[in-house]
């Protein structure tokens, strides 16, 4: 009977636990079809001539859930504005956000956030951050130079960092249009990040 009442109490979390997963399985899924929407529309790709012709979807890692990862966030005080360098040797401005602090297979990481001055002018992006990373899947799996996320400000202290919804810059796909941040030393996690958009080295031959 206490084995029967236990079972009781405990289904009504699996229930939620299971619904939990599924939203977050559907918004990865959601993410992917809007980025393969995205490279498909002739008014927003980045890719031209026969990269868009023969672009179909975009490779993607399976989705997993060990890479969805609640960070601590330390704010950055009276942050000074910076530049960072591009993939084409210029320079765009962005401010230091804060800090990211978790824990993936056992190890703590941090890293940077970053807001964009340019973006800032704009009301639509005013809670937009930028993290840019790389991780030991770079040159193989994906993209050499690394690849981004996009978030926004929580309300709180802590925040969602879910890798599966990590994509690769646009000049990954086209270097002649495109002049992308280059990931700063401090965001390189020395772990394998088997999350996210997948690369195809095509683009450039």
């Amino acid at each position: 009977m206490k084995r029967y009442l236990l079972l009781l109490l405990l289904f009504p979390c699996f229930v939620f636990s299971q619904k939990s997963i599924l939203k977050e399985k559907v918004e990865i899924k959601k993410f992917q079809k809007n980025l393969n929407a995205e490279y498909l529309n002739p008014k927003e790709t980045p890719l031209r001539g026969d990269n868009f012709k023969n672009f179909k979807a975009h490779p993607f890692f399976p989705v997993d859930l060990k890479y969805r990862v609640e960070a601590k966030l330390v704010r950055t005080a009276n942050a000074e504005p910076f530049e960072i360098p591009t993939s084409s040797g210029k320079t765009k401005q962005y401010k230091e956000y804060g800090k990211a602090s978790f824990t993936l297979e056992g190890q703590e990481y941090t890293i940077t956030l970053y807001q964009s001055l340019d973006l800032l002018k704009q009301e639509k992006y005013k809670d937009y951050l930028f993290l840019p990373f790389r991780d030991l899947t770079n040159g193989k799996e994906t993209y050499g130079g690394g690849k981004y996320m996009d978030l926004k400000i929580p309300k709180g202290n802590t925040l969602i960092l879910d890798f599966n919804q990590s994509y690769q810059p646009y000049c990954a796909y086209n270097a002649y249009d495109y002049n992308c941040p280059v990931v700063p030393e401090e965001n390189k996690i020395p772990v394998e990040i088997r999350a996210g958009v997948m690369y195809n080295d095509i683009y450039h031959h």
